[in-house]
């Protein structure tokens, strides 16, 4: 069985070319996808070629984490499951490329347990819910202290901060060094970090990437604060420990999301509490997908960016 994929071939190179799937198992579905997200955080680092040492890395390889679809085939454990709306987290069962995160495709061949049913009402925003788990994730690593500061405006920064308000707690300031992600604000207080000399938070989630950030970040750390690395980072992260110690500063790194945390941001979608309202901005068939990519990795307007899989009509 053979699938449309996006394949990196190399840092810089892309095609979308044809990929061989692996033959499903019997707790395997098979997934028709609809619609698939690109990751402005490690697609950008596979893209540069600038991924530290990872499992699974090497070209040439399918990327992508974020694909939602319908189940078209199962065998006779999962047989009810056919027709479902799921979400999938990536897939790694091809043969002749790498699958990291291996999700663009126009098929996949996932384990069951990995497919995650959603509401087919929410459509093409379903495929945020990977980023939502993380936001929760980063947040839920100590529940009792939510953020008041997050840096970042993203897609993941966004989430973070509206996770926050929905598991009862103030609205977080948000850092954004870029203009353009510093509008529509959605009444949050999104700032550029020099307009925010002196302010100390007890709690900071930084989602930046920047390697570079923590001794600033330490600066506005209240005593016995804490900060958690929510972003992926591609150089080494280190910092000057004497102002750490002075403000006997904790710092947390958040990893990969639970299925915990899907349940979690599911059941605050389900009731009404979170909303993935305005976060996908753009859109372009995959036959585009060398121009889609160049717009999610360089336009700052474009905070996710989906690729639709459906056949053109």
């Amino acid at each position: 069985m053979k699938a449309q994929a996006i394949i990196f071939e190399r840092p810089g190179s892309l095609v979308v070319d044809q990929a061989e799937l692996n033959k499903p198992e019997d707790q395997d579905l098979v997934v028709k996808s609809l619609w698939s997200g690109i990751s402005t955080g490690t697609e950008r680092l596979l893209w540069n070629g600038e991924m530290p040492a990872f499992p699974g890395m090497g070209y040439p390889l399918v990327p992508g984490y974020e694909t939602v679809g319908e189940v078209v085939e199962a065998s006779s454990f999962n047989r009810h499951r056919i027709g479902e709306r799921v979400f999938v987290p990536g897939c790694s069962a091809y043969k002749d490329v790498r699958g990291l995160f291996g999700g663009s495709a126009s098929a996949l061949v996932v384990n069951s347990e990995k497919a995650i049913r959603v509401d087919e009402t929410v459509g093409s925003q379903a495929l945020l819910s990977a980023l939502a788990a993380t936001a929760h994730h980063a947040i839920a690593i100590n529940p009792n202290n939510l953020p008041e500061l997050v840096v970042g405006n993203g897609v993941l920064g966004r989430l973070i901060a509206r996770i926050t308000v929905a598991l009862g707690g103030q609205a977080p300031t948000i850092w954004e060094t870029n203009p353009v992600r510093r509008q529509d604000c959605e009444g949050f207080l999104v700032i550029d970090p020099s307009e925010d000399e002196g302010a100390l938070y007890s709690s900071i989630i930084d989602v930046s990437g920047a390697s570079d950030i923590l001794d600033i970040l330490i600066r506005h750390l209240s005593f016995a604060g804490e900060i958690t690395l929510a972003g992926f980072y591609s150089k080494r992260v280190d910092f000057s420990f004497p102002t750490a110690f002075m403000k006997e500063a904790s710092i947390r790194i958040a990893a990969e999301w639970k299925q915990d945390d899907m349940t979690a941001v599911q059941y605050l979608l389900n009731e009404g509490h979170l909303s993935f309202e305005n976060l996908i901005t753009h859109s372009a068939h995959t036959d585009a997908a060398a121009e889609a990519y160049e717009t999610a990795f360089n336009n700052p307007e474009c905070l996710k960016m989906v690729l639709n899989w459906e056949e053109k009509q």
